[in-house]
């Protein structure tokens, strides 16, 4: 099969247009309207979405938005976290997303020669439907779909499977269809995760303990049988060992908690609530769920939990980047991607 005849999906979340309320508003409704995202009853929850989520929670996100999004020209006027927050116009998720796609690229040109690489979000465009509609065009006949969601959960990567069929239901002839269902323990990707901590330390200092934090899930969510929890664990237990890690130095927590729902616990606020108490007073957070950095990372830890840390006693506070387009990242999705095509000529 001619090399232009295969192509690559890398899919992630997505981003507001703007961070005003209206395109916050507009991105939270595609997002919170997913049945994967908000597994409740449709008659139950798309009342309350309209009527009180969307109503309070836009404007409350419009607001974490413009702390992290650049908005001049003028490199000093990022947000409190200083260069961390620093980034070209626009939404960070995008700009990292696609500064990621060109580095992969290329790891993939290098691999395997032409090779094309495109990307999509799930809620923002480019979306994934379009996005399909111009490989169909340009004749694709393999594809493969990399979430770039490490852990998998069947509210992100199951997200990706159904708008994926979703678009295929529109073709005629369907490509040979692979999925990277999730990449949490490859040798590659902890390595890199391994990587960007050894060299924050190197820069900064070891700290005194190192704290992982995943994006949470409701409990009914692996209850039913989502591996997401067990997922995060398996990383955050191979990038200790990779670091040398003994069990008191680092601890795993789980963010971003909605609604009144139980989630996955430790929560990461509480955590870094106690810490100090514990008599932890220094700590470096790390996220590696998160492919890019995004509103989950820049705002809610290295503002706002920073900010939580501080108050509660803490003395420094340090967190180290999403891996973004770091090199070692885009080996690693290159042979994720390189892996599950081994077989196409």
């Amino acid at each position: 099969m001619a090399s232009e005849r295969a192509a690559a999906l890398m899919v992630n979340t997505g981003t507001p247009a703007a961070p005003n309320s209206g395109a916050v508003w507009s991105f939270l409704r595609r997002f919170l309207s997913d049945p994967r995202v908000v597994e409740l009853p449709r008659p139950l929850w798309l009342p309350l979405l309209y009527g009180l989520v969307l109503p309070l929670r836009a404007p409350r996100s419009a607001r974490k938005y413009r702390e992290i999004w650049r908005q001049d020209d003028d490199e000093d006027a990022a947000a409190p976290a200083g260069a961390l927050l620093a980034s070209p116009l626009g939404s960070p998720l995008l700009y990292h997303n696609s500064r990621l796609r060109e580095a992969l690229a290329r790891e993939l040109i290098s691999a395997r020669g032409e090779f094309r690489l495109e990307q999509a979000f799930l809620y923002s465009a480019p979306r994934i439907g379009p996005t399909l509609e111009r490989l169909r065009s340009a004749g694709v006949r393999r594809l493969i779909v990399l979430p770039l969601f490490p852990q998998a959960s069947g509210s992100t990567t199951g997200a990706v499977y159904d708008q994926v069929a979703a678009a295929l239901r529109r073709w005629r002839a369907l490509p040979e269809l692979r999925f990277v269902s999730g990449y949490s323990t490859t040798s590659d990707y902890i390595g890199a995760l391994a990587s960007s901590v050894r060299e924050h330390w190197s820069l900064h200092g070891r700290s005194g303990h190192l704290l992982m934090s995943f994006h949470g899930i409701p409990l009914s969510y692996v209850a039913s049988g989502d591996r997401y929890a067990d997922e995060c664990q398996a990383t955050a237990a191979q990038l200790a060992a990779a670091l040398d890690l003994q069990p008191q130095d680092w601890s795993l927590s789980y963010q971003s908690r909605f609604g009144a729902n139980r989630w996955l616990a430790p929560a990461t606020d509480r955590t870094l609530a106690e810490l100090p108490r514990r008599g932890v007073r220094i700590v470096t957070v790390i996220c590696p769920g998160f492919a890019c950095d995004c509103l989950e990372t820049l705002e809610e830890i290295a503002l706002r939990a920073r900010a939580t840390f501080l108050s509660a006693g803490g003395e420094r506070f340090d967190y180290i980047r999403a891996l973004n387009a770091r090199s070692d990242h885009a080996r690693a999705l290159a042979q994720a991607i390189l892996h599950a095509s081994s077989d196409w000529a």
